[in-house]
């Protein structure tokens, strides 16, 4: 288990993380998601001894860092993975896998497991991104870690690489059972392969949760707007329901008890048809945007308030179009107060 408690990391007297604490079970992937420059690599590099701790305690089976305990990155047993892949241009794949592990039996094993045995020979300049990241991470997995960093290891890879070799190295991870720390700026990509996901904000977590909970009930302004799309509806609280240009809408737990809040919508919380229907909340298009299987909106309704909502792509609204929205059928909103808008 990995155990983190109050992280703080300082560039010459700056401070950069700010007490993040977090624990990792035995085959745990917790990925890291936040603006550039949040402090998401410099928490990888803390774990991995690159980088010296200014307070706090990391503790890794027989092993515990800290400001007057340091502990050198060779003697962590810490697996990194780069996004720029790091092989040896001059070693087949092979022997980059095997590179200075104990039993080659393992690294012909994580190489079967990678889907990689045609390209044992080979050197890494004939293969591809995708192929040279699952080099790498079986370099790693191969040296039998008792933690895996990745950082940002998607990102030289084309859109479509990505979505399929996210899930890949996760089950390799799992199936390893080694916990990982996985940095990421892909919102999508942290909510998908994390088992929990910590959102970050100029060096302090503003929330750990399962992907779920961040995305469905975050924890504040900041978090939802972050995760994916989000436009916010002026309303006023009264009793277990919040009442809004959209109508009463129902709430969930947490919300305030009065007074004006702001309740998040995602696009797909609103249904859109031609306008002038009874007993729906009229708006106007304001732009469209296709997206292939969808197309994204924005709606002005009445009060100047605009909001987004994605539809399949066979529905066609023009510009300046008068339209209906309705609320889906069952939808309960996470609701903040209007005094914490940042």
């Amino acid at each position: 288990m990995l155990k983190v408690s109050d992280l703080t990391v300082r560039y010459g007297t700056t401070p950069v993380v700010h007490g993040v604490g977090f624990t990792l079970a035995a085959d745990e992937v917790l990925t890291l998601v936040g603006p550039t420059g949040c402090g998401k690599t410099t928490i990888l590099h803390a774990l991995a001894g690159l980088r010296p701790l200014a307070a706090g305690r990391i503790e890794l089976g027989a092993w515990s860092a800290s400001p007057d305990h340091i502990v050198p990155p060779e003697q962590r047993n810490v697996g990194m993975v780069f996004q720029d892949f790091a092989l040896f241009p001059h070693l087949s794949v092979l022997e980059n896998v095997a590179f200075r592990v104990r039993e080659r039996a393992i690294a012909e094993l994580w190489i079967e497991r990678l889907g990689l045995s045609d390209l044992r020979e080979a050197k890494p300049e004939r293969l591809s991104g995708g192929q040279k990241q699952r080099v790498a991470l079986a370099r790693t997995l191969a040296h039998e870690p008792a933690l895996v960093l990745l950082d940002e290891p998607l990102s030289n890879l084309d859109a479509a690489l990505k979505r399929t070799l996210r899930w890949e190295i996760r089950d390799a991870l799992k199936a390893a059972s080694v916990p990982a720390v996985w940095v990421t700026h892909d919102q999508q990509e942290a909510l998908g392969v994390g088992d929990r996901v910590g959102v970050l904000r100029e060096g302090r977590l503003e929330q750990l949760a399962p992907p779920g909970s961040c995305f469905e009930t975050p924890a504040n302004r900041f978090v939802a707007a972050f995760l994916g799309d989000a436009t916010f509806l002026p309303g006023t609280i009264a009793g277990d329901r919040v009442e809004t240009e959209l109508g009463a809408l129902d709430v969930l737990p947490g919300a305030p008890e009065t007074g004006p809040v702001d309740v998040l919508l995602r696009p797909g919380d609103l249904e859109l048809s031609v306008g002038d229907e009874d007993g729906a909340c009229l708006g106007t298009v304001c732009w469209v945007r296709y997206e292939g299987t969808t197309r994204l909106y924005a709606i002005r309704l009445r009060n100047g308030v605009e909001l987004e909502l994605r539809t399949h792509s066979d529905s066609a609204f023009a510009p300046s179009e008068r339209v209906a929205l309705r609320v889906r059928e069952g939808r309960r909103f996470t609701c903040f107060s209007s005094d914490a808008r940042p």
